[in-house]
């Protein structure tokens, strides 16, 4: 069961730049999305939503320290339909906005990749 959950944890991570198709995900889990959602949250101690959100300033952090892209094509490869909704979800999660994290070289909040093993 845990290897199917890991599985199920790697393609989400695949897709954490385009839109997640969570029937999927749960598909390769070999359970149903509810149940899926309910497993998650029992193991990794927070909501799904609230994962993928954070997997996701992680990464749009790192790219916006590198400075390779501009904010709004950043924003726009993780799912922020205007510069605004990026810069308000960037400050929720690193405390920051975009342009000034870029700007000083801020340190990020990150969530680390979650994985799933027995002890």
């Amino acid at each position: 069961m845990l290897e199917r959950l890991n599985q199920a944890l790697d393609h989400l991570e695949a897709c954490l730049d385009r839109e997640i198709d969570m029937a999927e995900v749960a598909r390769i889990a070999a359970v149903s999305e509810y149940h899926f959602r309910r497993l998650f949250s029992a193991l990794a101690g927070m909501p799904l939503p609230v994962y993928v959100r954070r997997r996701r300033m992680t990464l749009a952090g790192a790219e916006v320290l590198a400075g390779e892209l501009t904010l709004l094509d950043i924003a726009v490869r993780y799912g922020y339909g205007s510069g605004e909704a990026f810069t308000r979800a960037f400050r929720s999660v690193h405390g920051i906005g975009p342009g000034e994290a870029r700007r000083t070289g801020a340190v990020l909040t990150a969530q680390p990749r979650m994985s799933f093993r027995v002890v």
